[in-house]
């Protein structure tokens, strides 16, 4: 299976202070994978160089075989769809034509842009007879999430980027939602990098855990891995699952 995504030695500085340093890893197709750590530990950064919403100081970050910096940013964030948690609705555009935003913007038929949105709504469980004339405003946390997620598939990127996508919900929707996110990945079959600092939602949703700590990838393992390993940051993380 061929890597989708690599990292290569990348190195991120922002008015001289090391954000990410020596980060090197490869995401295969069709993996999940979640990087796991704490706040402020340079997960996010990580997502950002993937869609080129930043740039390495140094190193090279690569996406389908190709660096970042020769793609098109165009072209580049059409393969790759990202969904973050304040999930960025247009508060004006009803659920429809959030979800049709992008395929609009590259000149789909109408009709063909109704069909996407049945066809994403139905996948995220929204009935779209019901909500597509909704406005966010009209939708609870975990409704306007799945709209989120809905409108990151819209152009069927082969990459999604979810930037603790559920951190918002309260326990009982977030436990519901990224049920449904793991029945959701299974009929996708995307490529997928998850950031969280919930080490449950790690072992529920990653086939590898990448552990960030002080923006160095520390470990690159299986969740069964994971919990064998000997670093102090990973046992604290493992201990908090008792």
């Amino acid at each position: 299976m061929s890597n989708i995504i690599e990292f290569r030695d990348v190195c991120f500085t922002l008015r001289g202070h090391s954000i990410l340093r020596n980060v090197s890893f490869s995401v295969r197709r069709g993996e999940t994978l979640v990087l796991l750590g704490r706040s402020g530990s340079g997960k996010t950064t990580i997502l950002k160089l993937i869609n080129a919403l930043l740039r390495p100081t140094s190193g090279d970050v690569l996406v389908d075989g190709r660096s970042t910096s020769d793609w098109n940013l165009i072209d580049l964030r059409r393969q790759v769809g990202y969904v973050i948690q304040e999930v960025g609705l247009f508060p004006h555009y009803t659920v429809g034509r959030n979800v049709g935003l992008l395929p609009t913007l590259e000149s789909w038929p109408p009709e063909r842009v109704e069909n996407r949105v049945r066809e994403l709504l139905d996948l995220v469980g929204m009935n779209a007879e019901t909500f597509s004339t909704r406005f966010p405003r009209e939708l609870s946390g975990g409704q306007r999430q799945r709209v989120g997620v809905a409108r990151a598939l819209s152009v069927d990127p082969p990459v999604l980027l979810l930037d603790e996508p559920f951190g918002a919900l309260d326990p009982i929707t977030r436990a519901e939602v990224r049920r449904e996110f793991r029945e959701l990945q299974q009929r996708v079959q995307k490529t997928m990098i998850f950031v969280t600092h919930d080490v449950h939602e790690a072992f529920h949703l990653a086939t590898c855990i990448g552990l960030v700590k002080e923006g160095r990838l520390l470990a690159l393992v299986t969740p069964p891995e994971f919990r064998n390993l000997k670093d102090p940051e990973a046992r604290a993380f493992v201990e908090s699952l008792d």
